[in-house]
């Protein structure tokens, strides 16, 4: 069996997408606290101050687990074990809109290696 670059680059291309989906997710949490903070200190009554938050971590939440199959998909595909776990996380990198391009090649790449696979 030849090893090829195609399921390396495919992990790779799976992993950056799936930290990129994690970062993200951070991304969204803070800025819901942030958001919170500034309505609390505005003097929003109550409970209404904290209504962003729940509503940006809820959003949050898909992109944590995603980036999380993602990010290991990509290690099984690096390391060239279990086909259809890196096929997976290839598959979750491609639906966070800002990375597609990233989750649609390391679906092309993974697919293209898969006799390489243990």
């Amino acid at each position: 069996m030849q090893r090829t670059w195609k399921p390396v680059s495919g992990g790779v291309l799976s992993i950056v997408a799936g930290a990129l989906s994690v970062a993200l997710g951070l991304l969204f949490l803070f800025l819901g606290g942030i958001l919170s903070g500034v309505l609390a200190a505005v003097g929003l009554p109550g409970i209404l101050s904290f209504i962003p938050l729940p509503i940006l971590g809820g959003a949050a939440i898909p992109l944590f687990i995603l980036g999380t199959v993602a990010i290991l998909g990509g290690s099984y595909a690096v390391r060239r074990r279990n086909w259809p776990l890196a096929l997976a996380g290839a598959i979750c990198a491609l639906f966070p809109p800002q990375v597609t391009i990233l989750g649609a090649l390391a679906i092309v790449f993974i697919v293209m290696g898969k006799n390489e696979f243990d």
